[in-house]
């Protein structure tokens, strides 16, 4: 098991709109101009002192503590309309246990949801930054 002192990288498929608010929401937490390619060279672990790193296991916090309102309030239907080859992975920095968390409750609304993972991402967190999908 990993240290919960170092971060691990998990992926979330969101659509263009909300990658856009995704990494201006970052930039504005940790100064980190392209979200999208920030982790692209980086390995796991990834150390607890990188700023877009922090910002990215806060955002993964938050997201996990705050699901239950995020699935309420998210627009799944909205995200249907979305053309499947637009979504965009985005890479994010978490502690395994938050990553764990995050993955264990998106997994659940999918399954509820009867939809893809990428549906349910994007929704979510399009739901958390208040954001159209």
């Amino acid at each position: 098991m990993m240290d919960e002192d170092r971060f691990t990288l998990f992926g979330v498929y969101v659509s263009p709109t909300v990658a856009d608010a995704l990494e201006e929401y970052i930039y504005e937490q940790a100064g980190v101009v392209d979200l999208e390619s920030y982790f692209e060279e980086t390995t796991a672990p990834i150390s607890t002192d990188d700023p877009g790193a922090d910002a990215t296991n806060d955002f993964v916090s938050e997201l996990v503590s705050e699901f239950a309102t995020l699935y309420d309030e998210a627009a799944f239907d909205a995200v249907e309309a979305v053309d499947p080859t637009e979504f965009r992975l985005i890479s994010v920095a978490a502690t395994p246990s938050q990553v764990t968390a995050l993955r264990e409750r998106f997994e659940a609304a999918a399954t509820i949801q009867e939809t893809d993972l990428r549906t349910v991402h994007t929704a979510i967190v399009a739901a958390k930054l208040e954001t159209d999908v």
